[in-house]
């Protein structure tokens, strides 16, 4: 992940739309919209920061790896964070040649760009996802 730079922090939330507006009154942050990746059964919204993005999750579905983790963590928590990456191939193969593991296949986002994740056993125990682009 050498000259990764950070992306964004998520966050799962049980309420999408409770989340955004307890942030926006309390912290004055403004969400983009709404938004849908029925790949990976989420439902989420970027609130800019400047340097980067926070992202809330909600599932849309309780078999989602969203969905699975709020159903251990109901009131929400920090779910991963996203690093860009310039290409996603040549970082994974990095991770695998360090020792660590990924978290399943490369996927996309709900922008379309490739993705993938880095198993917690390989990251302090925080979900990492590497972002390419």
């Amino acid at each position: 992940m050498r000259g990764g730079r950070l992306r964004h922090v998520a966050l799962a939330v049980p309420d999408l739309e409770r989340a955004i507006e307890e942030l926006s009154r309390v912290h004055g942050l403004r969400a983009g919209p709404i938004r849908v990746n029925e790949a990976q059964g989420v439902r989420m919204a970027y609130l800019e920061l400047g340097n980067a993005k926070l992202e809330l999750l909600s599932a849309t579905r309780p078999d989602s790896p969203v969905g699975r983790f709020l159903s251990r963590n109901p009131r929400g928590a920090l779910h991963h964070v996203s690093f860009g990456v310039e290409e996603l191939d040549a970082a994974c193969d990095a991770v695998l040649g360090a020792g660590g593991r990924m978290a399943g296949a490369p996927a996309r986002n709900v922008d379309g760009a490739r993705i993938a994740f880095i198993h917690p056993e390989g990251a302090g125990g925080l979900l990492v996802e590497l972002e390419e682009g």
